[in-house]
């Protein structure tokens, strides 16, 4: 099998987004799989794929291809219009979720009717076999949410769940033994604006449900960002950060990547994946605000937005996954995933060069793993001829067990020295053990769910930091091991040697190797702070009427006072929206250069839109807004839902006419009567660009940092207030304060 290979980036050990750049022109909404063959395979939404090169129309999930994670190709589509279902009724297919289950390639998608299918095949390019929908009208029916995006997910005990949900609530229910059909009951476990794409990571003992929000596909106005929350179990209720319930009516903080005023807007709808060394990485599309949409499609739908695949590392820091400690978006060089082992391989299409093998062992070939290491007979080893260190390494192998045990063995000097981890089928169990001159030091036996089939490939994970072995099995690799085991070796354990597997019985083993373990990155990028305070661009409220530094936009607006040190401004019947510029807006300069602007808004709005808060202001149809607002939930029966909202409105190049204004929103931290909000300006000189940065606060101390929206820079903003949109509420505004940064 060939696959087209950037040399530079071989040769540097480095990667560039988009990485999917050269083989097609969007892969949304992505989901990645380590597949038996040792290579890579990501599957997209529905899209016109090749509409650069000349090719109307769009693939019905298409399917690339690695080596390396960073140089992809096309190995073909899921769906062709001649092998659709006719169940489809023509609809478009969104948002696939690969998995590996007992031995069978898993691909579930989203229809856009609202419907959820299930192909599976036994290759991970197929054939694909046709299961049909997935959820019954029953569970349908329990969860108030459009039914796509869903994630499949398996947990320690063998239960199958299914997580989907778009606009604007997600629901998790367990599936039958086969994981082809939901069984119920149906539990809601998160609800937010535009929430969607939610699937499950588990990892330290916690449940990480991982989701997107704001608006995926609305060009270089989308404000899609990924966030996370946890809980101790599969059903929830899963928190944020800061506590808070994803369940609670109010935007939600732990945010895993955003915009960072780069040429990436709306990163979202993630996917997972560890690499050879142990490093996570979050898989993800965005939107090139250079070149953020299609042309028009023929016979496709109009205004797609292009979404090409990025890659990023995902760091955990205090217990809670973070894109590059924090930096976001990745564009320039950057060092590129361990995917290939520093010892070990793939018994390539059927051949031991490179290994020693012993009594018992031969190679075959399948059309998934093609070639592998087949053992029949007594205890036996077949181990790499490069040693590895002796401690921080990372070792897996993918073992299939038809009688005895099969085992995982590192740091191996010899059957008298080795740590093996073995997959036991006659006692259901994950063994380790560690042999120090040909004496053990104390077998550790973990459980297997009961009715795993080691007779279908498992891959088993051993990490030795220091003379810490931790231990894994999962069929996927995708977060969701089915065994653990962490235990302490003795120092003499952990020693250089080979890799291997190892039989004691009839078995088979591929993909064994080992590569060194990566090193966590335990900080995160430091949060910029404000600078001085600026009086002169600042104001307490500390008088007994609007000081004259204030100018008003459509104003004095009707109510709106200064007494007891603050600002109390009704919210208007009026709005500041695209065409209806009807809102008062107060507005003083702002200074030279760069700043910070925060204001602390005491604001219990109970109706739908009203909203309070700041904006840096050109003109009513260019500004940025971070707001306190009420928006309804699409399917929320009547409920509405407290949200910090930071948006921008500015001309949509793509749009017709290209003078068009359009603008996007961008989600925050929880919501609270009384919050603090910022915003902080930077003109980017070399691309002359306005960058601003929210963030959002509910103590004053602790803040959510936002991501960033950008606007070609054609005027100077100056500082603003807003309280609008419907009348009922009232904003009580305590301070405005600029600090130069």
């Amino acid at each position: 099998m060939k696959i087209v290979l950037a040399v530079t980036a071989l040769l540097s050990g480095l990667f560039t987004n988009p990485v999917s750049a050269g083989a097609v022109d969007s892969l949304p909404d992505p989901t990645v799989i380590h597949a038996r063959d040792g290579l890579w395979y990501a599957y997209g939404t529905q899209n016109p794929v090749f509409n650069s090169k000349g090719e109307a129309g769009e693939r019905m999930l298409p399917i690339l291809r690695s080596k390396d994670l960073v140089t992809w190709e096309h190995a073909g589509d899921v769906f062709t219009p001649q092998t659709k279902p006719a169940w489809h009724n023509g609809a478009r297919l969104w948002a696939p979720d690969i998995r590996y289950i007992g031995g069978t390639y898993y691909l579930y998608y989203s229809l856009a009717s609202g419907d959820i299918g299930l192909t599976t095949a036994p290759t991970p390019t197929g054939p694909w076999t046709d299961h049909g929908d997935v959820i019954p009208a029953e569970p349908q029916a329990a969860c108030p949410t459009f039914t796509i995006d869903q994630a499949q997910f398996t947990d320690v005990d063998g239960a199958h769940y299914l997580y989907w949900g778009s606009y604007d609530t997600l629901c998790v229910a367990k599936m039958n033994a086969d994981a082809t059909r939901v069984e119920g009951p149906v539990t809601l476990v998160a609800r937010g604006r535009r929430m969607e794409g939610g699937y499950v990571v588990r990892r330290g003992g916690f449940y990480y449900l991982f989701y997107s929000d704001a608006g995926c596909c609305d060009g270089a106005y989308s404000g899609y960002q990924v966030k996370v929350g946890r809980a101790t179990s599969p059903l929830g209720p899963f928190t944020d950060d800061e506590g808070v319930d994803l369940m609670a009516l109010t935007t939600k903080g732990a945010i895993v990547v955003g915009a960072n005023g780069n040429r990436w807007a709306g990163p979202g709808h993630s996917g997972f994946l560890t690499d050879l060394s142990g490093q996570d990485w979050l898989i993800y599309h965005a939107i090139s605000t250079a070149d953020p949409d299609f042309p028009p499609i023929v016979n496709g739908p109009s205004g797609l937005t292009k979404r090409p695949l990025l890659i990023d590392r995902l760091d955990w820091i205090d217990g809670w996954p973070v894109v590059r400690a924090g930096a976001g978006p990745s564009e320039g060089p950057q060092p590129a995933p361990a995917a290939s082992y520093d010892t070990g391989g793939t018994f390539g299409e059927g051949s031991f060069a490179g290994w020693q093998p012993g009594p018992g062992w031969s190679t075959k070939t399948d059309q998934d793993a093609h070639g592998y290491a087949s053992h029949s007979g007594g205890l036996s080893y077949v181990t790499s001829g490069k040693k590895t260190p002796g401690a921080n390494i990372r070792a897996q192998a993918d073992l299939r067990v038809a009688s005895g045990a099969a085992g995982l063995t590192l740091a191996h000097v010899n059957r008298l020295n080795h740590v093996t981890a073995w997959l036991d089928r006659d006692r259901g169990t994950l063994v380790t053990d560690v042999m120090i001159g040909g004496i053990s030091r104390g077998q550790r036996v973990t459980p297997l769910p009961a009715g795993l089939d080691l007779g279908t490939w498992h891959t088993v994970v051993a990490e030795l930091r220091g003379t810490q072995l931790t231990v894994q099995v999962s069929g996927d690799k995708l977060g969701d091991p089915v065994a653990l085991q962490t235990r302490q070796v003795p120092q003499a354990a952990a020693r250089p040697g080979a890799v291997g597997a190892v039989a004691r019985g009839a078995a088979d083993a591929d993909n064994v190797g080992a590569a060194k373990l990566y090193t966590p990155v335990a900080t995160r990028v430091p949060e910029p702070a404000p600078g001085e305070l600026l009086p002169e661009h600042s104001d307490e409220f500390n008088g007994t009427a609007i000081d004259a530094s204030w100018q008003w936009v459509r104003g004095p607006a009707t109510g709106a006072t200064v007494a007891d040190g603050a600002l109390s401004w009704p919210t208007q019947n009026a709005d500041l929206h695209r065409t209806t510029n009807t809102a008062s807006v107060l507005l003083r300069d702002a200074p030279e250069g760069d700043y910070t602007v925060e204001t602390k808004l005491d604001f219990a709005p109970t109706q739908g839109n009203q909203q309070a808060g700041l904006v840096l202001y050109e003109n009513d149809d260019r500004y940025f807004k971070m707001a306190h607002s009420v928006l309804p939930l699409a399917r929320g029966n009547g409920a509405v839902l407290q949200v910090s909202e930071f948006l921008k409105e500015g001309e949509r190049p793509t749009t017709t006419p290209p003078t068009a204004v359009f603008n996007g929103p961008m989600f925050g931290g929880p919501a609270a009567s009384t919050m603090w909000l910022r915003m902080s300006y930077h003109y980017d000189a070399a691309n002359n660009e306005v960058e601003v940065r929210a963030a959002t606060s509910r103590d004053g101390s602790r803040w959510v940092r936002n991501g960033v929206w950008t606007l070609p820079f054609k005027g100077k903003l100056k500082i603003g207030l807003i309280s609008m949109n419907r009348a009922g509420a009232v904003a009580k505004i305590d301070y405005v304060r600029t600090y130069r940064d």
